[in-house]
């Protein structure tokens, strides 16, 4: 699957009606972000079941500071909602992977408990 261009207007609709979603906050002008780029596009080929979605962060710096964006590139992982992985610099091919398996594992039911505890 290719990856998705995310906008303020897409989002919400994107990330919200996916089970997992890898947002890759990037710029055109950031060395590090074209070098994680091919990397980020040889596992959305790979991952078929997974949105990969990319966030321009000068051309939607709304959606950039709604997520609190200081560093780029940063990668974004959402499974059902929950942001589950955020954290800026490039991965290696292997490390990627090994995120989305770890993220693949998690269990969601608990997450979900964790979560509705923290907001009671």
């Amino acid at each position: 699957m290719a990856t998705v261009e995310l906008t303020t207007e897409n989002f919400d609709e994107v990330v919200g009606g996916s089970d997992l979603v890898l947002v890759d906050f990037w710029a055109d002008w950031c060395g590090p972000c074209k070098q994680f780029a091919p990397v980020f596009e040889r596992s959305a080929e790979k991952h078929q079941d997974i949105v990969f979605g990319k966030v321009d962060t000068e051309a939607q710096q709304q959606l950039a500071a709604a997520f609190q964006i200081r560093s780029i590139p940063t990668l974004m992982i959402v499974r059902d909602g929950v942001v589950l992985y955020a954290q800026p610099g490039a991965l290696p091919e292997s490390a990627l992977e090994d995120l989305i398996d770890q993220a693949r594992k998690v269990d969601m039911e608990e997450v979900h408990k964790q979560v509705a505890e923290q907001q009671a």
